[in-house]
């Protein structure tokens, strides 16, 4: 049996060296058109920066090491230009010498990836404006990054390129601006979730110019001018082109097989095209999301890597299939992580999916071992159903491990409320008794089972101010001092709760707030069982004063879901 793979890094190498390990007699080929068939495409960033070094740690394999381990033939700097289904052959062109060639196969693997996108901008073929795609692009981008005249640069997308470059670049002493077409960077997360991110990322000084659309590029005096719509034009050394991908579907496309949606490559659960002697794995394909049900295009590693691994199972005879995505993510943000997985609240409502969320700041370990940080964290779920859709986190230490949980939870259809039931490691330096995931199940239910009644940011401004309700801030004098919502002028320290309910009218419907939720829902809880209808405020006072700040355009510095536990 001949394998030929077009295209190497995640999938493609994936799938080569597990056929090897499952058939020693297959001939397997290899064909990369950049010079690198296996590297580590989401460290590039770091490498640009600095914190990676040695530029052969990009390099996972070689097409001489990949020979020597697995008898694989790995051909770099060969471009596959067309695909005869009918004969099962390919056209090979080498881009060092430009001769082309046939090349024959038994089954096929596409592994072609990503292409980042370039509108058709004024100016976009300049030599200063970078994508960041390949080893040799990195090699480009950290070479004008690191002479002496490099002093500012521009950032063109929010997603994990240009956040990563953004902090790299910054990391290297360069004046980065950040633009982004949507409000938010990261669109996995809630903007609300956002917030959070974009004051971490002017504290560190970057610039985030959001909601505003590159119209172009021009030259003046050595310098590159960004023009953008509606705001006065940026004048920098460079730019780094990084407003999303789109599959690079061509082969697939002029081969005539089937496409999917943003013309990705249609596959089934065992990766294979319309054509059964053909698969595809990667970037390039369409894939099912675990918790909608859609076809959707997910380009991370982890499920490139599986798919390669699936493909390569099929061929050699085994029955492996693809369970789909959940789409889940860990990025960081200077010294911060942002981790999500599943959907969010803007594809819920897409998707029609009647959804509940809760919100919670639980710390990264025990409060009292020195070192914690506190966490933010959003679970959304089907309230009649409590299947869990989704989650989002961003602090510190500990998010990434509370993700891979939740991700856990979603795969095996666990119910929101059997979070609080599972049995997680704790020991003081890690962890609580209650883990956050723990905590995030227990408000769950609660909410199931109408132990507690919910209002969030969203629903403050409708609220009447008519003395009808009474918002109520349960935080300690203080606390209260520093500073409240907008609103909330009835103050009752929740230790003093109990005896100065008196104060409180019965027949008005209270809103209460603390400064991470769980003190206005123990002071919910009295109420509700003296009498009182009340609901309790999501997230609490750290989450509203940074959205709140968020939609007021502040640009003042403020706790963004890193503190210190005392």
């Amino acid at each position: 049996m001949k394998v030929v793979i077009v295209g190497g890094v995640a999938g493609g190498a994936t799938a080569a060296a597990r056929i090897r390990r499952l058939d020693e007699t297959a001939q397997i080929v290899l064909l990369e058109r950049s010079g690198f068939i296996s590297y580590a495409n989401c460290g590039l960033p770091y490498y640009i920066g600095g914190t990676i070094q040695d530029a052969d740690a990009l390099t996972l394999q070689t097409p001489e090491s990949f020979w020597n381990r697995f008898q694989i033939e790995a051909r770099v700097s060969h471009e596959v230009l067309a695909i005869n289904r009918g004969s099962k052959h390919i056209t090979v062109q080498e881009l060092c010498t430009g001769k082309t060639y046939t090349e024959s196969y038994d089954k096929l693997i596409l592994s072609p990836g990503a292409k980042p996108i370039r509108p058709q901008l004024t100016g976009i073929h300049n030599e200063k404006v970078y994508t960041l795609r390949t080893v040799e692009d990195t090699f480009r981008i950290q070479k004008a990054a690191a002479t002496s005249g490099c002093k500012t640069a521009v950032i063109v997308g929010g997603g994990f390129i240009g956040v990563e470059m953004a902090e790299n670049l910054q990391g290297l002493g360069i004046d980065v601006t950040l633009v982004e077409k949507q409000t938010q960077i990261l669109g996995q997360f809630d903007n609300d979730m956002a917030s959070f991110l974009h004051a971490h990322m002017k504290d560190k000084g970057i610039r985030l110019l959001l909601g505003k659309s590159v119209a172009g590029f021009s030259t003046t005096d050595q310098k590159l001018i960004v023009n953008i719509e509606n705001t006065e034009p940026i004048q920098t050394d460079i730019v780094v082109l990084a407003i999303g991908v789109v599959p690079d579907s061509k082969l697939a496309k002029d081969a005539e097989l089937a496409l999917g949606q943003k013309e990705s490559i249609a596959v089934n659960d065992q990766m294979q095209t319309s054509d059964p002697d053909i698969y595809a794995v990667g970037d390039a394909v369409e894939v099912t999301h675990q918790v909608t049900g859609a076809k959707t295009i997910v380009s991370l590693a982890g499920p490139a890597n599986k798919q390669g691994r699936i493909a390569a199972d099929v061929i050699c005879g085994l029955d492996s299939r693809y369970a789909g995505t959940a789409a889940s993510s860990v990025l960081k943000v200077f010294d911060m992580t942002a981790a999500s997985t599943g959907i969010n609240e803007r594809t819920a409502r897409a998707a029609n999916i009647h959804y509940e969320k809760v919100i919670l700041s639980p710390a990264s370990h025990a409060s009292y071992y020195p070192g914690g940080e506190v966490m933010t964290m959003k679970v959304l779920f089907e309230k009649e159903s409590q299947r869990i859709l989704g989650a989002q986190i961003i602090g510190g230490d500990g998010v990434d491990k509370r993700i891979d949980v939740l991700a856990t939870a979603i795969q095996a259809n666990m119910q929101v409320s059997a979070l609080g039931e599972l049995d997680l490691a704790y020991a003081p330096p890690y962890s609580s008794a209650k883990d956050p995931v723990n905590m995030a199940g227990f408000i769950a239910e609660n909410v199931i089972f109408g132990k507690i009644k919910q209002f969030y940011y969203e629903d403050i401004e409708s609220l009447p101010h008519d003395g009808s309700i009474i918002l109520l801030d349960t935080r300690t004098d203080g606390e209260y001092k520093r500073g409240h919502a907008e609103g909330f002028e009835t103050h009752i320290p929740l230790d003093s709760l109990r005896k100065r309910m008196h104060e409180l009218d019965q027949t008005k419907p209270i809103y209460a707030m603390c400064q991470s939720g769980l003190r206005s829902y123990i002071a919910c809880r009295i109420l509700t069982q003296n009498g009182y209808d009340c609901y309790n405020f999501a997230g609490g006072y750290r989450f509203y004063k940074s959205v709140h700040l968020e939609n007021q355009s502040s640009t003042q510095a403020f706790p963004c879901g890193m503190e210190k536990i005392e």
